[in-house]
């Protein structure tokens, strides 16, 4: 394997920005200095001047549909645009068809990973209302975690029996992703949206269906069980203003217990694009106000909120073009994410060490994933480059995903992903993949 050496970066890890230089030697990184000699001919040199090197992005949460829904996408096609994007390592979820409630299914996805993604991989094991003895099977050293749906479920894997919730939450040892909204609210207001409505739903209801009191009445109840339990519990895809004062912006993440995500559409987008944008960006949760956002970037920058991740699922257009009720929640958000932030980053909202430390440093925590998520010498060579002055336009022709379509559509960022590096291998490189990279499985240390 080609050592790599990328000079002159602005290297941002671990809370600083500095110039320098990184060597990649084999799938590690070899040294972090000032400035570091070419020692070998065949070393292949990059000059990064100018732009900034951070740490692969970790995303803790993709639906790459495999298997059971390849017609929205693969994990081969979205791990291609996902290191497009930045992002070397993902956690996909289990509510593929069939849903990876058993550890059989699960090997099976970890099988098929190994053969065609780009990047690394885990996956999530599904929780349901009868699969207790199969979750407490699961290894916590081999898997992310377990994901609960306590609402906006497919198939059987809504978790909705108190008791069995507390007989979870009480007995496994994993960490437990959770997607919080409460199923009778949005019950109540889609019957009384449809009362008025019929099928002629307008999307512009849909953060009044699945509304502020849906999500805090779930993110509430998950938070207190957790309390009560002592279990290690992670909330997924935070979406109001509200929800942000359940979680502590004070403790190292290393001494938290109960911890927080937020996703780039939450970030992004209000209600006031659902006019433009339509069902390209009905999302569960909801996409709500403009108030909800700042309170999200609010806490984010407080440290209430630990994670910044995608929720990338993409469907095909078709579906999308649907009317409000028939149209699926979901869409790619993997290739765009890391240049959506750092266009935030230069609008004032945030910090390029503070992107880092959201979507790499504290992954890597928080997950205890082993030996990546920083530039630090010995560790996995998972590194990204990216160049802040060279404008371009997301279009239909430069889009990776399998189902060929962005909610950034139109839209320029003024930053571009130049090189992505998996395990010491250049995977993508100005527009370019020069090298068929294979993702590795994810380890932890866990006790």
């Amino acid at each position: 394997m080609q050592a790599i050496l990328i000079k002159n970066a602005q290297i941002v890890n671990e809370g600083t920005l500095f110039t320098g230089d990184v060597l990649i030697e084999g799938d590690r990184i070899a040294a972090v200095d000032e400035n570091i000699s070419v020692k070998s001919a065949d070393t292949k040199v990059i000059d990064a001047d100018g732009h900034y090197l951070l740490p692969g992005m970790i995303d803790d949460q993709v639906h790459f549909r495999e298997p059971g829904l390849t017609h929205k996408a693969t994990i081969e096609t979205e791990s291609k645009a996902a290191v497009a994007g930045g992002i070397t390592s993902f956690i996909e979820m289990p509510n593929t068809v069939p849903q990876a409630t058993t550890i059989k299914l699960l090997e099976e996805k970890f099988s098929r990973a190994k053969e065609t993604s780009w990047a690394n991989y885990s996956f999530m094991f599904g929780g349901t209302n009868d699969n207790l003895s199969e979750i407490l099977k699961v290894d916590p050293t081999k898997v992310a975690g377990l994901k609960l749906f306590l609402g906006s479920s497919t198939g059987n894997m809504l978790v909705d029996n108190p008791d069995t919730l507390e007989e979870i939450f009480s007995k496994t040892n994993l960490l437990i992703s959770a997607h919080c909204e409460d199923e009778a609210t949005i019950r109540k207001n889609l019957s009384e949206a449809k009362a008025i409505h019929g099928d002629s739903i307008p999307i512009e209801m849909h953060p009044k269906i699945r509304s502020e009191e849906a999500c805090y009445i779930s993110s509430s109840k998950a938070v207190a069980l957790a309390k009560k339990t002592g279990a290690r519990l992670h909330v997924f895809h935070l979406s109001t203003k509200k929800e942000t004062q359940l979680f502590d912006g004070k403790k190292p993440l290393k001494d938290k217990k109960i911890t927080a995500e937020v996703c780039i559409h939450h970030l992004w987008f209000t209600e006031e694009d659902y006019a433009t944008k339509g069902t390209k960006i009905k999302w569960n949760p909801a996409v709500k106000t403009a108030a909800d956002r700042d309170g999200l970037w609010k806490a984010l920058n407080e440290n209430k909120i630990d994670v910044i991740a995608t929720d990338h699922a993409p469907h095909t257009l078709e579906e999308k073009e649907n009317n409000y009720v028939n149209a699926p929640s979901g869409g790619p958000l993997v290739q765009h994410a890391l240049e959506a932030l750092f266009e935030m980053k230069d609008r004032g909202r945030i910090t390029a060490e503070k992107i880092v430390e959201k979507t790499a440093h504290n992954p890597a925590i928080l997950f205890q994933i082993k030996d990546r998520g920083f530039i630090r010498k010995g560790y996995k060579a998972d590194l990204v480059l990216i160049n802040p002055n060279a404008p371009w336009t997301v279009k239909k022709d430069n889009i990776a995903y399998k189902c060929g379509w962005s909610p950034f559509e139109g839209t320029t960022f003024k930053n571009r992903i130049t090189h992505t590096i998996v395990n010491g291998v250049i995977a993508y490189e100005n527009g370019k993949y020069p090298n068929r990279t294979h993702g590795e499985r994810l380890t932890f240390d866990r006790g």
